[in-house]
């Protein structure tokens, strides 16, 4: 079972439908430079792989923020 705040890294399979928002960039302690505003909260659907943060071509983390 996937709870609100639960993380997933780019490349993982998205186990549950909802709002996942950018937590951390996967390969680096910051979170700089920050993905654009559209960026941050992204749509998912379960069996889809989380992508990259589009502007920097970088894996992140994933946090779930609100099931759908």
């Amino acid at each position: 079972m996937t709870n609100i705040g639960d993380q997933f890294k780019t490349g993982a399979t998205c186990p549950t439908s909802g709002s996942y928002v950018f937590d951390r960039y996967a390969d680096a302690p910051s979170t700089t430079p920050q993905p654009t505003q559209d960026e941050r909260v992204i749509p998912m659907t379960r069996g889809n792989p989380f992508p990259p943060v589009r502007s920097t071509n970088a894996a992140a983390w994933w946090k779930l923020q609100r099931i759908s």
